[in-house]
């Protein structure tokens, strides 16, 4: 189980197809991993509003965690 003690930020992407490649890679391998969502838009209201212009692509930056001890094998594997 990952959890805030045992697992180090392998990568950090703003691109969805990226992270899903990734996820696939290190499910096919046997390693556990965790995926974080934060969204750019920031306030604390549900309804999120965009303006003109913005980029759809950069309004979620997704964050990848593997266990310490799997880092080095995961970060060989996506290379």
């Amino acid at each position: 189980m990952i959890c805030l003690f045992n697992r180090k930020e392998l990568l950090t992407t703003h691109s969805l197809e990226q992270q899903a490649k990734i996820r696939d890679i290190l499910a096919a391998n046997g390693i556990e991993y965790r995926v974080r969502a934060r969204s750019n838009t920031g306030g604390l209201s549900r309804s999120r509003t965009v303006l003109p212009g913005t980029q759809m692509k950069l309004m979620y930056q997704y964050y990848i965690y593997v266990k310490r001890t799997d880092y080095e094998k995961a970060k060989f594997l996506i290379k």
